[in-house]
């Protein structure tokens, strides 16, 4: 079990970068889950647009925030990106929005395995802001390799 890993860790295991890397740090790991944090920026760019004057973490950039965290964990199972390809998203099967993230703001979010099926990890994850639940999504991420490897 991991307890803590900075940026560097997570720069190993998934290929995204800043701005785009979502992810601060993994708290926590185990062979089915890892949890994650990330305190969302207030100098992001998207602040100065998405509600201006009363500024809202984008669902969409929340939700990517749970795939890198999926990622991470695929990427730990596989032995790294370069061999097996990164983890990327095919498929979204339910996300249940239940709290608004403001810039400023830290998220934890814990993804865990429901089942893998060939190259495809399908994957559910919960996002916590200050103990109340700000999404629930289910999702199904793909090894890129894995799948050129299976002629896919």
């Amino acid at each position: 079990m991991t307890t803590t890993s900075e940026r560097e860790a997570i720069e190993a295991r998934i290929p995204h970068r800043p701005p785009f890397l979502l992810l601060d740090r993994i708290v926590e790991e185990t062979e089915e889950s890892i949890t994650c944090e990330w305190s969302v920026p207030e100098d992001a760019d998207w602040v100065r647009g998405h509600y201006p004057g009363h500024p809202i973490l984008p669902g969409v950039l929340l939700s990517e925030h749970t795939f890198q965290a999926a990622a991470c964990l695929i990427s730990a199972r596989l032995r790294g990106f370069e061999d097996m390809g990164v983890p990327v998203l095919t498929k979204i099967e339910s996300a249940r929005f239940k709290r608004m993230v403001r810039p400023g703001e830290l998220v934890t979010t814990t993804a865990s395995v429901r089942e893998v099926v060939g190259p495809a990890w399908y994957m559910g994850a919960k996002v916590r802001c200050e103990d109340a639940i700000a999404l629930r999504n289910q999702f199904v991420l793909t090894a890129t390799g894995a799948m050129e490897k299976l002629g896919v």
